[in-house]
């Protein structure tokens, strides 16, 4: 088999498994109309159809499903021998795709970076910002970065930073003529400034405080993923904010913000590195888990000193 017979089957294989010419492109580094004309050279070659396209979907056909089904284990199977040998390498190169939520992105992954491609310059390091909980397999990611409650029993995880925490802010003067709430439940009723995830959703506001937990849907003037306008809108006096505590930090430290409700925000877990655990990590995802492990400590220990 040619090496433009394998390039065109693993075009094949990542077009069944998006079932979509555009993120299969994305995955492979490749233009919209080289993929589809690879895949049509395949097809000619074979002398059969393996895909049905239409101008809104794509689906492999009776003969594609059957070839995807014998390839796509092969293909696994083959990246992972070149793995194991590009293991012996001394250093680490290639592509390095991680997905994360961009708070663990902010506060855990930001800082790492620079070091980490300054250590490993071989290594072109992609990050994607992903709010929702997606197959990182499926999505042509090494890795991705999530907290314990998301993660499939499957994967392998990794701790990739200390414990974190949400507060509940406000403006001083948004405040001013009001009664300062003491139990989460005293928000009900109040402007609060909610998060909204592309799919519309509103996560609720969760505290916990001596085994109990309590849960507020946050209805108010504004819901917005974007962080910075959270803040300033808080600060503005637009409402109540929960937001992870390092996002508040300066402006709680200015007095621009005050926190609030303190006893029921209790510290969780920090991020978790997570991949499959029925595959050997490349040597670019390998050598990112052993600079995050010793960065993790390293940071631990520095905060100790503190």
């Amino acid at each position: 088999m040619s090496d433009a017979d394998l390039r065109d089957l693993d075009a094949f294989a990542a077009v069944a498994r998006h079932r979509n010419f555009r993120r299969a492109a994305v995955e492979l580094r490749v233009s919209v109309s080289t993929l589809s004309q690879r895949l049509s050279d395949l097809e000619a070659r074979l002398g059969v159809r393996l895909l049905n396209r239409t101008t809104r979907s794509v689906a492999p056909t009776e003969a594609g499903e059957r070839l995807v089904a014998r390839v796509g284990p092969a293909l696994r199977e083959l990246y992972d021998a070149v793995g194991d040998i590009r293991s012996f390498s001394d250093r680490p190169s290639g592509r390095l795709r991680i997905n994360a939520p961009a708070p663990a992105i902010d506060h855990v992954l930001a800082p790492m970076v620079a070091p980490f491609l300054q250590q490993f310059p071989g290594i072109n390091l992609e990050i994607v910002a992903e709010p929702s909980l997606i197959d990182i397999v499926d999505g042509g990611f090494d890795a991705g970065i999530r907290y314990e409650e998301h993660l499939d029993q499957d994967m392998i995880a990794v701790p990739l930073g200390p414990p974190q925490r949400y507060v509940v802010v406000a403006a001083p003067d948004f405040l001013a003529g009001r009664p300062r709430p003491l139990e989460p439940r005293d928000l009900l009723g109040q402007p609060l400034i909610a998060t909204c995830f592309p799919s519309g959703l509103l996560p609720p506001w969760e505290f916990e405080k001596a085994g109990q937990v309590v849960k507020i849907a946050p209805k108010g003037p504004l819901a917005t993923q974007h962080v910075g306008l959270q803040i300033k809108a808080a600060v503005d006096g637009l409402g109540f904010l929960m937001t992870f505590e390092a996002d508040a930090r300066s402006a709680i430290g200015d007095g621009r913000l005050v926190s609030l409700l303190e006893d029921w925000c209790p510290a969780f877990a920090g991020p978790l590195l997570y991949y499959p655990s029925r595959r050997q990590p490349p040597p670019a995802l390998a050598a990112f888990i052993a600079f995050a492990t010793t960065w993790r400590r390293q940071q631990a220990g520095r905060s100790a000193q503190g």
